[in-house]
């Protein structure tokens, strides 16, 4: 047994920005540690792209647990390639919406 606080990966679509920024609010003041997808300013090149979502693979390795934030039950592409990742390691998945 640990003292350390559960960790969760939060997943989902850049076009729901805000609403993991709100699951990551919720769970910060619950005391939970959170790890998240990396926001930009700019637009993202596809190099950029392809190291962002291999670091992301690497946050969901780290988690206890994962969070797909999809509003209307949206998952994506890369939110898909996410889920497998989770999945094929033996990681809880939630989804803050029926898929």
């Amino acid at each position: 047994m640990t003292d350390r606080p559960e960790i969760v990966c939060i997943c989902g679509s850049t076009r729901f920005a805000d609403e993991m920024r709100a699951a990551n609010r919720d769970l910060t003041f619950a005391g939970v540690i959170v790890v998240a997808p990396g926001e930009a300013d700019e637009l993202v090149t596809p190099e950029q792209k392809t190291a962002l979502d291999a670091l992301h693979l690497r946050k969901i390795d780290l988690a206890d647990r994962v969070l797909v934030v999809n509003p209307g039950g949206y998952v994506g592409e890369s939110t898909s390639r996410e889920i497998a990742h989770a999945r094929a390691t033996g990681k809880p998945i939630s989804f803050t919406d029926p898929v």
